[in-house]
């Protein structure tokens, strides 16, 4: 390997053809210079072009489907112990804090050291406290509290592990496959959500959470390829070492960069209160019926609705006002999920049936997988967006930290909305998170859009931050 590319930089990465598609820019892709596209069919162009890129996609891929299938039965496991929707939601509660701060030092980190070596350490912590799980589920310390750390430290290391690894993506591609590359990362996000969560069901309720977490300490060494074969990816420019005047640093970056911080409020809105993945235990045992096995069925179709969005996102390549492509795609979740928040409330009438762990109410579940599976497609093409504006529009001296913060939005923003959903429903009832938190997500994402209007008119053509 060159010298050059050894380091990381993309500056001798081949040539990309031109888009020969004029001044105008009319028919180019979002991003200037790509290729245009006539395929429905994703992009694999990035698999292609760079075989870094492609063992990270890949062992991200394979060991993430084991960390969804944990996420899945620590959340099954604590309603096993408790019988508390409100005690799930604390798994998100204590690991917020934690992971806000992991991801903002982790940025920081990520901008001073070698990104591989922050990434590779990382995920040495994150097999270590799911090991740990595992031992403590074979030789049945049923301890809620440990249960609590050990995700919380999990969660941690995951935050460090995915912010670094965006900072780093931008560095062994090409800037113009960045959008083909975020929408690869959506079938990889949906192969993830879909066969992780579908498996931890299957596993809890067949042979226990043992096993279960077993899988996922096996799957994760696929992970450690992905990364320990990158080359060296050392930050360009000059950063501020870790600690206050880098984070004061990248903040003054945020206040002058408008687009971007829209592309986090937008996803806070969403994820705050468009998260119901908590109540998901009750509804499987008190509503739908069919307990662990419906959690994951649900969870699988809104897996499902992401992955089938990244394989036919041909057409988003073409799309240059990206923002006003994210606040429509966040404002379509917003209609999903107040949806689902009817069909529960209809649902505790009785409206469509009975239904209890053995007698699963099928219509009632089919309906609630059509409406998942559209607000992970709806996701997904946000995130899509989100994170090519975010890359294109950043430079590489900031990326790390920005990364952090765009991670701690990802992931945090999910656990606030686990705490909401788990107290609304403890205090009002198990339909009112989804519905009311649809109305939210509506009406504030259409607020911003217009009140924010270089989000709305933002050209991939000519990106800034």
């Amino acid at each position: 390997m060159p010298k050059d590319q050894a380091t990381g930089s993309s500056a001798d990465l081949p040539p990309t053809p031109s888009s020969g598609t004029g001044s105008s820019g009319t028919g180019s892709s979002g991003t200037g210079g790509v290729r245009t596209r006539h395929s429905v069919f994703v992009d694999v162009t990035p698999l292609r072009r760079s075989a870094a890129f492609t063992r990270l996609w890949l062992g991200g891929a394979v060991s993430g489907i084991g960390g969804q299938m944990t996420i899945v039965a620590i959340g099954l496991q604590v309603y096993d112990l408790t019988g508390s929707t409100l005690a799930v939601s604390g798994v998100a509660l204590f690991a917020l804090l934690p992971m806000v701060f992991s991801g903002i030092y982790g940025g920081m980190l990520a901008d001073v050291i070698d990104r591989r070596l922050l990434a590779l350490l990382s995920a040495i912590v994150a097999w270590g406290s799911t090991l740990t799980i595992a031992l403590l589920a074979w030789f049945h310390v049923d301890n809620v509290w440990l249960l609590y750390m050990l995700a919380t430290l999990n969660s941690v290391a995951a935050t460090v592990i995915s912010s670094t690894r965006m900072a780093i993506v931008p560095r062994i591609l090409p800037h113009e496959l960045l959008p083909a590359a975020s929408a690869l990362n959506g079938i990889s996000s949906g192969v993830m959500v879909t066969v992780g969560p579908a498996l931890a069901g299957v596993l809890v309720a067949a042979v226990g959470f043992g096993w279960t977490y077993s899988v996922d300490v096996m799957l994760f060494v696929f992970g450690f390829l992905g990364i320990a074969t990158l080359p060296p990816i050392v930050p360009e420019g000059e950063a501020a070492r870790p600690g206050w005047a880098s984070l004061v640093e990248g903040m003054r970056f945020l206040r002058t960069a408008p687009n971007v911080r829209m592309s986090f409020l937008v996803d806070i809105v969403a994820m705050t209160f468009g998260q119901p993945r908590v109540i998901l235990p009750a509804a499987g045992a008190l509503l739908l019926g069919g307990g662990a096995i419906t959690v994951g069925v649900l969870t699988a179709a809104f897996a499902l609705g992401a992955l089938v969005s990244s394989v036919l996102s041909g057409p988003l390549g073409h799309v240059r006002l990206q923002g006003l492509a994210v606040g429509r795609s966040v404002i379509a979740y917003g209609a999903f999920t107040f949806a689902l928040g009817v069909e529960l409330a209809l649902l505790a009438t009785g409206w469509f049936g009975a239904a209890d762990a053995t007698h699963p109410n099928l219509v009632g579940i089919a309906i609630a997988c059509a409406l998942f599976a559209g607000a992970g497609a709806a996701d997904n093409v946000s995130a899509i967006f989100r994170q090519t504006i975010l890359q294109t529009a950043t430079p590489d001296t900031m990326r790390g930290r920005i990364q952090g913060v765009f991670t701690v939005v990802v992931t945090g923003g999910p656990r606030v909305g686990d705490l909401y959903a788990g107290a609304a429903a403890a205090l009002v009832a198990l339909w009112f998170p989804p519905a009311f938190g649809g109305i939210v997500i509506m009406v504030a994402v259409a607020l911003m859009l217009r009140l924010q209007r270089t989000f709305r008119h933002y050209d991939a053509m000519h990106p800034e931050p």
